[in-house]
């Protein structure tokens, strides 16, 4: 898979998914946003723009099967984590399957939307907040200036590309295991509730549930209960 890619900066954007959808013409394309004004979380979330923040989708073809797409914001995940530290020296965690954190407030977050023909994998990460909203948090305590999120967003498209050349078979399990917060913490998802064990091949969570390790695979979790009927992710 090529992993050069066409960059595209912009004042403002609705949504930089949409923009980035509307670039892409076969070849990998990045978009960034200063702002995002209509910007969208996993399940339709509302959206929160901080005081600063990276606002960037990136545009290509995977050379993977698409029945290995549920892997793909696993490893977005795993590559800003990377381009974190490389670029802010921020050592941020994985809270399963698509949020960043630092302590216990969420810094960003992974959206994830394909087609046959092409995916696009959007990243918000909040790099200053004087008053984030409950649940979230900052990766800088004072503002970093406006050029850091380009930086921040190429080094994780590069990042990013370079860990998709590799077969799905190596994105990079057990380094998301190691990294994610999720795991070791009680769990409450759609069917039941347990504890968090661990992570499988196939990017799902594994959760013990007292009868049984069950491999869930998709939908929200709340982290920190074991409510059955506690379906929300937490913020």
């Amino acid at each position: 898979m090529d992993t050069h890619y066409a960059s595209v900066l912009l004042d403002n954007a609705e949504s930089t998914q949409d923009e980035a959808a509307a670039r892409f013409n076969g070849s990998p394309v990045l978009v960034v946003a200063e702002h995002q004004s209509s910007g969208r979380g996993r399940m339709d979330r509302a959206w929160v723009e901080p005081d600063r923040g990276l606002f960037t989708s990136l545009a290509f073809a995977p050379a993977w099967a698409p029945d290995r797409y549920p892997l793909i914001p696993l490893v977005a995940g795993l590559a800003m984590r990377q381009a974190l530290d490389e670029t802010l020296g921020v050592d941020a965690d994985l809270r399963w399957p698509n949020d960043l954190m630092v302590g216990d407030g969420k810094v960003g977050g992974v959206l994830v939307e394909s087609t046959p023909e092409r995916v696009i994998v959007g990243c918000g990460i909040n790099l200053f907040w004087i008053e984030p909203v409950d649940g979230a948090a900052a990766v800088a305590i004072t503002d970093p200036g406006p050029s850091v999120a380009s930086d921040l967003a190429a080094r994780w498209a590069s990042r990013f590309l370079e860990r998709m050349t590799a077969t799905a078979d190596l994105w990079g399990h057990h380094e998301y295991e190691s990294a994610c917060v999720t795991v070791g913490r009680p769990v409450a998802y759609e069917r039941g509730s347990g504890i968090a064990v661990g992570i499988d091949a196939d990017g799902a969570l594994l959760v013990e549930t007292g009868e049984a390790v069950i491999a869930v695979h998709a939908g929200d979790i709340r982290v920190g209960t074991t409510l059955p009927d506690a379906t929300e992710e937490s913020s």
